[in-house]
């Protein structure tokens, strides 16, 4: 283990044990400021989250600042925000009962934060190809997540677990179309292997059938309380696995023949999260799944360019989820690629909350909605600091984007199943 993850684990273990929060020389709470006077966006969050972790009382001022942190004060806490270049401004009573006062009469709320989530991602075991993003952001937030994949899920392993977020997998069993490009590759063959194996062990005829198995216990799992998200590929092809429950996706281009619009005719979307009536890419020549996606980016003769996304704005006080999940210090975001990028109105179920979209563009590229007990997030794209992110290329270096609004989006929704629960309206 590395010295620096040492002292981080040292600094977790110690929290609970010192006495809070008016120590001599400390003040009654700190500020995490989220404006641009933060020296580290992304390791805010671990700082936030590892304070909630011990069990201390901790709130997001939603729309102050860039969506600010306010804490209890003490030397553990100014230590780990110190080791982390995290930016705190020690406030007394009245500074906080100013900012309270502020909030009153305009769009910003607090919300407390009670219990850090226990977080689980859905990756395989081996390592693929490419990196992800949201792996990436908690690891150099300091936000540790169990790994879990196909024969922990069906059997019941996400109980466990208060947030899950999909690693970039193809649900329907074609792994992504990779062969159209990377036929022969060694990695390419290990993960077939392994994943028809996998599916033998656990009784099913194929992938696509174990795949589709999956996504329905993931929706159960939401159903029953959990906290979803996911991005670039997962956010499609989970739902195009929920609709294709009788139809296997994969079979119908196994021959090359264009079977897709009969498939279409049997695709049931009343199971899906967020889309509905999408229809199937009818050329198998071609590496995408669906008209889900708005920028086609592995179709030449449908690609678009990128452009810049903005996020909505929303009522604190009405609308705190929302709100949470959009907390940035900039409203106007750079896009980027992914295997799925974006999400076309078109295909769009009603009643899904749009968070973010490229204005005039057909397209969306960040939604959230509930289904049951639960809820469900989903960001296009792949990587938000590399916009053309290919298989093979070096992991992004978060050190050096720390004020990346697009990496601070995927730690909202980390950090917002610690609210707390009557103040989730919506």
């Amino acid at each position: 283990m590395k010295r620096r993850d040492l002292v981080l684990a040292g600094i977790a273990a110690a929290l609970p044990r010192l006495p809070w929060p008016r120590l001599g020389g400390f003040a009654p709470s700190l500020i995490i400021p989220m404006d641009e006077a933060q020296a580290d966006h992304l390791k805010a969050y671990g700082v936030c989250y590892r304070v909630i972790q011990a069990g201390l009382k901790s709130e997001w001022l939603l729309n102050y600042r860039g969506g600010s942190f306010l804490l209890p004060d003490g030397p553990t806490i100014r230590r780990d925000a110190a080791l982390n270049g995290v930016t705190v401004e020690p406030v007394g009573d009245a500074d906080v009962a100013d900012v309270r006062g502020a909030m009153q009469g305009s769009n910003m709320d607090a919300v407390p934060l009670e219990k850090a989530p226990k977080v689980a991602v859905y990756v395989p075991p081996n390592t693929p190809p490419w990196d992800d993003a949201v792996t990436m952001a908690m690891q150099y937030a300091g936000i540790k997540y169990d790994k879990v994949w196909d024969a922990e899920v069906l059997a019941g392993g996400l109980k466990g677990y208060d947030w899950l977020h999909l690693h970039h997998e193809d649900f329907t069993g074609q792994y992504s179309k990779f062969f159209l490009t990377f036929s022969g590759q060694r990695w390419l063959a290990d993960m077939i292997r392994e994943n028809d194996g996998l599916a033998r062990r656990l009784s099913f005829p194929n992938v696509p059938e174990l795949k589709k198995a999956v996504s329905r216990a993931i929706r159960e799992y939401v159903a029953n309380g959990g906290f979803l998200f996911a991005m670039c590929t997962a956010t499609e092809t989970i739902d195009l696995a929920l609709a294709s429950q009788d139809t296997d996706i994969a079979a119908t281009y196994a021959d090359g023949s264009p079977a897709a619009a009969d498939a279409n005719t049997r695709l049931d979307w009343s199971t899906t999260f967020a889309f509905t009536g999408a229809q199937l890419e009818p050329n198998p020549m071609v590496a995408s799944f669906s008209d889900i996606d708005g920028h086609q980016v592995n179709n030449a003769s449908r690609r678009q360019p990128l452009g810049a996304f903005k996020l909505f704005n929303f009522s604190a006080k009405i609308d705190p989820v929302p709100t949470m999940l959009v907390q940035n210090h900039r409203t106007v975001i750079p896009d980027f690629y992914g295997l799925t990028t974006s999400f076309a109105r078109g295909r769009i179920k009603p009643g899904i909350t749009l968070l973010a979209e490229e204005e005039g563009a057909p397209w969306v590229k960040y939604l959230h909605g509930d289904l049951g007990k639960g809820t469900f997030t989903f960001f296009g794209g792949h990587d938000p600091e590399d916009p053309q992110h290919q298989i093979g290329d070096p992991p992004t270096d978060l050190s050096l984007h720390t004020h990346s609004p697009g990496y601070r989006l995927i730690l909202n929704n980390v950090l917002f199943p610690a609210a707390k629960k009557r103040e989730l309206k919506t």
